[in-house]
């Protein structure tokens, strides 16, 4: 077969567009843009399995007095320092499920699934992405909160205002209970977000019945946790260690919130420090601790998925996040 000069010049063509083409981006099928794939992260304590269950990250401008004893100037050259964008500060929420002693433990709740469509997506994903890491919420036995703000009681319900775990005995801190229930603490509240923290866990409590089990410090909540006072971000602020053979890992709850800004700068008094002067002294105390004992810690605040270690630096501390790691 002869080739005729039209031929010739079609095939020159294309092999000069060869290169061109070879750069053009190829269609393959892809996740959809702006959505990520379910956030859960498993890692064992003895024989404990945990799953860090992400909640989802909050945005949000820069408060002045974000940082009650900080000038803005000061907490930006902070977040600037931790390779964070200026003028705005980001919370992330991670509660955390346990499977111990044959029961399945939720270590606080999250947002709550209503704030899902509040947030556009933002928050209130503990659902979609516990559901994902295969929970069914009526085989949770216990839940265990550690404090009474609205990111760690919230999901006790659904969105239509139905108990989320309509199984579980809601374990309480008995010094939270007593204060957050106490009809004259809430006539007392400061006007503006302390009243509206009063009125949200009458929201909750109240439609769950008040059916919940008040607990001491220094007692174990469910098998191989015990239940710590961590007091000042609240009344009855309670972190927990968590326990199996010679594992032990420090569940902090809000002994700090975003560790850039207050790992480091421990002396700081974030806005939500309901006594702030008694958050730093045991911020203070807890992270000499785990500096101490080289105990490795978990997050509620922490960037996903929240576990590491401390070490000091300078005034003061360092979070070292752990190896994430391929295998349980």
């Amino acid at each position: 077969m002869k080739l005729s000069r039209r031929h010739a010049l079609t095939g020159a063509a294309v092999l000069a567009a060869a290169p061109l083409l070879s750069r053009a981006p190829a269609l393959a099928a892809a996740p959809p843009v702006e959505k990520q794939a379910p956030s859960f992260y498993r890692y064992k304590v003895g024989d404990i399995l945990v799953t860090v269950v992400s909640d989802g990250a909050a945005t949000m401008p820069l408060a002045d007095k974000f940082v009650l004893n900080a000038d803005r100037d000061e907490v930006n050259q902070a977040l600037d320092k931790a390779f964070r964008p200026k003028d705005k500060i980001t919370i992330s929420f991670g509660p955390l499920l346990l499977n111990t002693g044959g029961k399945t433990v939720l270590v606080d709740t999250g947002n709550g699934a209503a704030a899902f469509e509040k947030s556009k997506g933002a928050i209130g994903q503990f659902t979609a992405n516990s559901a994902a890491a295969g929970l069914d919420p009526k085989a949770v036995d216990t839940v265990v909160i550690s404090h009474f703000h609205g990111d760690h009681v919230d999901g006790l319900l659904t969105a239509d205002n139905q108990p989320a775990f309509p199984n579980a005995e809601i374990l309480v801190p008995a010094a939270e209970w007593k204060f957050f229930m106490d009809d004259g603490e809430m006539s007392r509240a400061p006007a503006g977000r302390m009243q509206a923290v009063f009125a949200d866990n009458r929201r909750v409590f109240d439609a769950l019945k008040r059916k919940v089990t008040p607990y001491e410090w220094g007692r174990d909540v469910a098998p191989g946790l015990l239940a710590v006072e961590t007091v000042g971000h609240t009344p009855g602020h309670t972190s927990f260690v968590l326990s199996s053979g010679n594992d032990r890992v420090f569940i902090q709850s809000d002994v700090t919130n975003n560790p850039d800004l207050f790992v480091r700068n421990p002396g700081w008094h974030v806005t939500f420090d309901q006594i702030p002067d008694v958050a730093e002294a045991t911020r203070r105390k807890v992270y000499d601790m785990l500096v101490a004992e080289k105990l490795q810690v978990q997050g509620y605040h922490y960037p996903f998925p929240g576990l590491g270690n401390i070490e000091k630096d300078g005034a003061g501390y360092r979070l070292v996040p752990a190896l994430w790691s391929p295998t349980i």
